[in-house]
C-alpha cells in the first residue's frame, strides 16, 4: 500500500461553510484515515501568547460538548484504532485510524473537537503544569536547548523563530479565556482541510462529513501573514554553557521553501552531506537515513570526531533552515570539530558533488518517498500537509522534481545556502559540577 505519486490528485469537495475535503481511495485493507488540518501553528502567534497553538491542541483533547474527556480515547480503541495529534510552526492536524466501518465516528469526533471543546478552567490550569513540566524537561535536553537556541537566533524578523511549546514566561501569562477566544478564532471550518484515505467511497464520505461538519458556522480568518526575513549578512553564534555531559554543534542555513524550484536541490544536499531523508515529518525520522557514504558521517564519525551527525531540511510555507547537528566525539573539543565539519561542507560549496553522489541520493530519495507512504495514515498525512503549506502539487510531483535536479543546480544552491555569511552556529559547552568546563567543551 503506497501513495502513487503518479495518481490522480485526491478528489476534493467544499461544503458551504468553506470546509475542504480530500478524499483519496486506497482498498488495499479494511482501513480509513482521517486527518484534520487547521492553518495554525507557532507562526501565528503573537508576543506573550508564544506556545498557544500547542497548548490549545493539548487542550482539544479534554472533552467536548457529547463526548466526556474519560470517553474520547475508548470511540477510537473499541475499533482497534489509533489516535493522535500535533503542532508544529504552520499547521496543527488530529488523526485516527481505525477501521472503515469506524468512519462516522472519526468525524463526529472531529466536528466535536471543531465546534465543541469545553476548556473547563481546572482543565486549563492542570495542562499548563503538564506543558510547563515539559518544557523543563526540555531543558535537560541539550540537544533540544540548542535547537531552541540556534532557531530563535537564525530569525530575526519571521515568527518561524518561536519555539512551538513557547517561552517559559508567556506560558505563565496566558489565561483560559485566551485559550479559548484562540480556539474560536482559528478552529473553524474555513480555516481547515478535512483528509479521509482508505478503503471509502468518495461521496459516502462526502456527506457523511456534512452531516457532521457541515451545520458549524464558518469564521471568516483573516489571512495570513509573516515579515519576510531579511538576508543574513553575517554569520551569527550561540554558546550555552550548562551542566552535562556531551557537547553538541549545531549550523543552521536559511534554506528555501517547499514550493521554491531549489527546495529538491536543497535535499539532494542534505542526503550527500547526511544521508537521504524523507518528506513525511509524521514518519521520517523515525528510520535513521543511510549514512554509511555521506560525507560529514565519513569526515566526522568514522574520523571519531563525531559521536553522531544528522541533517534536516523540513518542508515549510516559507524558508526555513537546513540544520546539521553534531554531538562531539569524546575527548573532543568543538572547535576542533567545528573545523572538520566547516571544511566538509565547504568542498561542496566549492566543488558541488559527484554524479555518482547525485544518482546515490536521487534513488535513495526515490526509495524513501514509498518508504514513508506505505499505509493509509502516512498517505493521509502527507496530503494535509502539503496542502496545509501550499504545496500540494510538490508532494504530487516529488519523484519527477529528484530526477530533474542537476549536478549545476546542486551546486549553485550549495554556494547560496551553504556560505558562512547565511548561517547560524550554535554550541552547547557541558560544565563540569563545579562550573568549569568538561573536556569535551574545551578548545
Amino acid at each position: 500500500m503506497t501513495l502513487d505519486m503518479g495518481a490522480p490528485p485526491p478528489r476534493e469537495a467544499v461544503l458551504d461553510n468553506g470546509l475542504r475535503i480530500l478524499v483519496q481511495e486506497v482498498r488495499t485493507a479494511p482501513l480509513a484515515s482521517v486527518w484534520c488540518w487547521y492553518k495554525v501553528g507557532s507562526r501565528d502567534e503573537a508576543p506573550g501568547s508564544i506556545g498557544i497553538s500547542h497548548w490549545v491542541e493539548h487542550m482539544n483533547f479534554k472533552g467536548t460538548t457529547n463526548i466526556p474527556r474519560e470517553k474520547i480515547k475508548g470511540i477510537i480503541e473499541e475499533f482497534g484504532g489509533s489516535w493522535n495529534g500535533y503542532t508544529w510552526i504552520d499547521q496543527t492536524t488530529y488523526l485516527e485510524t481505525a477501521t472503515r466501518d469506524a468512519l462516522d465516528r472519526m468525524l463526529f469526533i472531529e466536528a466535536e473537537r471543531m465546534a465543541g471543546c469545553l476548556y473547563a478552567p481546572d482543565d486549563c490550569e492542570s495542562e499548563r503544569t503538564v506543558i510547563i513540566s515539559e518544557l523543563e524537561g526540555g531543558e535537560n535536553d541539550p540537544d533540544q536547548v540548542l535547537e531552541i537556541e540556534v532557531t530563535a537566533a537564525a530569525f530575526k524578523a519571521h515568527p518561524y523563530g518561536h519555539p512551538t511549546i513557547g517561552w517559559p514566561s508567556d506560558l505563565r501569562r496566558i489565561t483560559r479565556d485566551d485559550l479559548y477566544a484562540y480556539y474560536r478564532r482559528f478552529y473553524v471550518p474555513d480555516n481547515a482541510t478535512l483528509v479521509v484515505v482508505g478503503d471509502v467511497e468518495f461521496d459516502e464520505v462526502v456527506r457523511r462529513a456534512a452531516h457532521h461538519l457541515g451545520g458549524i458556522p464558518s469564521g471568516r480568518p483573516a489571512p495570513r501573514y509573516a515579515t519576510t526575513e531579511p538576508p543574513q549578512a553575517g554569520e551569527r553564534r550561540v554558546s550555552i554553557e550548562k551542566e552535562g555531559a556531551t557537547a553538541y554543534l549545531k549550523m543552521a542555513h536559511h534554506a528555501p521553501a517547499a514550493s521554491d524550484p531549489d527546495f529538491f536541490a536543497m535535499l539532494i544536499l542534505d542526503a550527500v552531506l547526511c544521508g537521504a531523508k524523507g518528506l513525511n515529518l509524521w514518519s521520517s525520522f523515525r528510520t535513521p537515513p543511510p549514512q554509511r557514504s555521506a560525507r560529514l558521517y565519513r569526515a566526522l564519525v568514522e574520523a571519531r570526531l563525531a559521536s553522531a551527525v544528522s541533517g534536516a531540511v523540513l518542508p515549510t510555507a516559507d524558508p526555513f533552515l537546513f540544520t546539521i547537528s553534531m554531538t562531539a566525539g569524546d575527548g573532543v573539543s568543538l572547535d576542533r570539530l567545528e573545523e572538520a565539519a566547516t571544511a566538509a561542507v565547504a568542498r561542496v560549496v566549492d566543488d558541488g558533488v559527484t554524479q555518482a553522489e547525485l544518482e546515490k541520493a536521487r534513488n535513495q530519495l526515490r526509495a524513501r518517498l514509498v518508504f514513508e507512504n506505505d499505509s493509509v495514515t502516512n498517505i493521509a498525512h502527507q496530503i494535509g500537509f502539503f496542502e496545509t503549506i501550499g504545496a500540494a502539487d510538490v508532494l504530487r510531483t516529488a519523484a519527477d522534481r529528484i530526477a530533474q535536479v542537476g549536478l549545476d543546480q546542486v551546486h549553485r544552491v550549495a554556494a547560496a545556502c551553504l556560505r558562512p555569511a547565511n548561517r547560524t552556529v550554535g554550541r552547547f559547552v557541558p560544565l563540569t559540577g563545579g562550573g568549569g568546563r568538561s573536556s569535551e567543551g574545551g578548545t
